[in-house]
């Protein structure tokens, strides 16, 4: 599927070496207002401009964003018809001939040999859909479902937590530079906390809460885990140490951090916060030659709250308190 969301949807298109990235999206309320400032940043933000482990294409290309559809545009900012609004996003520095022996080869961790087994055929260039490049599209999506969460009071942050076993921000610049340096690739951890979101919100059994935002980050390249709460840093704990004092059970506002801000599959008020880790990327300079991530994570840091956005929105959407007010 190329869809994401129910009542408020996106659909992603294009290739890594294609003419553009782009989407659609679906359910924005007529008259909703939305900075293209903020849409930049974020885009700014997955370029990874200045930042240690980022392919040099990301940071040369401009992602200026063509709004096809849906929006009229004024005074820097989109208001909303209440019908599809249509993106593109052109491609304007691939280097497909980089990729020219991959036409008859595989890549090892790569999507290569499991896109030909699927569909028969594949575009080797740049990965084609298994590049990171779509990601650009879900980033100016998201940032729109970012900022109508935000008039609601529910904000979304995350942050680039770790890097291989570093967690030092100064050592992860450092551990970055000297992979990137060898022509290798190292994995990362990015932390993403949801403020404001309200209690009640996520289903008791197949449509839990914590399932809904695994699935939306899980669907990033490269993105091989998720935890939320004390998550699997609680393998070193009893349930003594996390639900008792003195012999009594904990009040339930102390045992909020541990669960995330999530119980049952359910919000309960308080702030929700999950994890989602990065593999080291699979094409790697000095194999390969071109131009490639050291580290996902990096870049990866606004593409988890978008895709965040997008799911968080989606939930809401159909909850009758969010249709009520206007945006």
């Amino acid at each position: 599927m190329n869809t994401f969301g129910e009542h408020f949807s996106f659909t992603s298109f294009g290739e890594s070496h294609g003419k553009a990235v782009g989407g659609v999206v679906d359910g924005v309320p007529a008259g909703t207002v939305v900075s293209l400032d903020i849409i930049r940043d974020m885009l700014l933000c997955r370029s990874g401009k200045g930042q240690e482990g980022v392919s040099p294409r990301a940071a040369n290309e401009q992602d200026e964003v063509e709004w096809l559809s849906g929006v009229i545009l004024e005074d820097d900012r989109l208001i909303a018809l209440g019908t599809p609004i249509a993106f593109l996003i052109r491609n304007n520095d691939a280097r497909s001939r980089d990729y020219e022996w991959m036409r008859h080869s595989f890549r090892p961790g790569h999507a290569d040999y499991t896109y030909e087994a699927k569909y028969g055929i594949r575009d080797y260039r740049g990965g084609g859909r298994a590049s990171a490049r779509e990601t650009a599209a879900r980033v100016a999506a998201g940032a729109i479902a970012k900022q109508m969460l935000e008039k609601k009071g529910i904000f979304i942050f995350a942050r680039l937590l770790q890097v291989g076993m570093e967690t030092d921000p100064a050592k992860m610049n450092s551990l970055l530079k000297e992979v990137q340096d060898a022509g290798d690739s190292v994995g990362g951890i990015v932390g993403c906390t949801i403020e404001g979101l309200p209690a009640g919100i996520g289903e008791p059994l197949f449509g839990k809460l914590q399932a809904r935002l695994a699935a939306a980050v899980m669907s990033i390249n490269g993105c091989h885990g998720f935890d939320y709460g004390f998550g699997f840093d609680s393998l070193d704990r009893r349930g003594s140490d996390l639900y008792e004092k003195d012999g009594k059970p904990v009040d339930v506002s102390s045992s909020q951090a541990m669960t995330g801000g999530i119980a049952g599959g359910i919000s309960d008020g308080t702030t929700v916060s999950f994890r989602c880790l990065f593999k080291p990327a699979a094409t790697i300079r000095r194999l390969y030659g071109g131009r490639h991530d050291s580290c996902i994570a990096v870049r990866a840091v606004p593409v988890v709250e978008a895709m965040t956005a997008l799911a968080v929105f989606d939930i809401t959407s159909c909850c009758a308190e969010f249709l009520s007010d206007s945006m």
